[in-house]
């Protein structure tokens, strides 16, 4: 019992019991943040944000209070950040880099919460930003058509620079799809090419207006011009037949929901005419006799 009271009297021994002291503090305020603020927000967006900041500030407080006080013996403060940042960057180079990739996404905002993105051979929407990784609900990969594939993925940060990163939803928030439609040759291609163009603008032309004021905000930040950004079908001649090509505006989501249901609509009125007929590679053999 002596030994252990003169232990906790020490030098050591009450920087130990300081330390703890801030600790326990900071985990108490933590407790009381989530009981008393957290669970009275609603806003699910808003609540997330709130216990992410809060607890990086908690922790940002615990290592300069528990940091001040381990550290006092240094001639300045200048020195400890020497030695300290030297040790850091050689054995937590990854740590590091990680860390830096944190304060670029949350400083340039790349991309927040809810984006879809791509960066590296990775797809998804961003469900989480920590301090070493962001973590991505997946899309693509075996399924078709930008769906989600169910797979939560955590990426390091530090992938911010050096990978190309593609956001389908930010600024702009539209992507062009693309709707490859085959007839045969005798088919009559005007009539198909007008049906096909019907069917665009029923499911599509309401969104250019939408996207019209999106790109004008984003042409201030920007150099992305447009000359047409309404529904249109395009002709181009294959081995087996005439292809029609659909393209038009989607929303990244809606990608695969929109090509359901304008193909849909194409089987339904094209079987309705008989000179309109699919086309599919065909391969003849000729037999020769002697």
């Amino acid at each position: 019992m002596e030994l252990l009271n003169s232990f906790f009297t020490s030098f050591y021994g009450k920087k130990i019991l300081f330390s703890l002291g801030i600790i326990i503090i900071l985990y108490i305020i933590r407790k009381i943040n989530y009981i008393i603020v957290i669970e009275k927000i609603e806003n699910s967006k808003s609540k997330y944000y709130w216990n992410k900041t809060s607890n990086y500030l908690l922790i940002l407080i615990g290592i300069l209070s528990i940091g001040r006080l381990w550290f006092v013996g240094f001639q300045s403060i200048s020195t400890f950040l020497g030695l300290f940042s030297a040790g850091l960057a050689i054995s937590l180079r990854e740590i590091i880099t990680n860390f830096a990739g944190w304060l670029y996404i949350i400083s340039k905002k790349p991309f927040v919460i809810g984006d879809r993105i791509e960066i590296g051979k990775f797809a998804g929407d961003v469900i989480d930003i920590s301090v070493l990784n962001f973590t991505i609900l997946e899309i693509g990969n075996w399924v078709n058509a930008d769906q989600s594939t169910g797979r939560i993925i955590h990426i390091p940060n530090g992938i911010i620079f050096n990978q190309n990163l593609a956001n389908y939803t930010k600024d702009f928030k539209f992507i062009w799809n693309e709707i490859p439609i085959l007839i045969t040759f005798d088919s009559n291609w005007k009539k198909a090419k007008g049906i096909l163009l019907d069917i665009a603008k029923k499911h599509a032309e309401h969104l250019s207006k939408e996207a019209e004021e999106k790109l004008k905000k984003a042409a201030a930040k920007y150099m992305i011009y447009y000359k047409k950004l309404t529904p249109i079908v395009y002709t181009s001649v294959k081995d087996s037949g005439i292809l029609l090509t659909i393209r038009y505006l989607c929303q990244p989501r809606k990608r695969r929901g929109s090509s359901h249901e304008i193909w849909e609509e194409i089987l339904e009125e094209f079987s309705k005419h008989s000179d309109i007929n699919f086309a599919y590679p065909t391969q003849t053999i000729h037999i020769e006799k002697n």
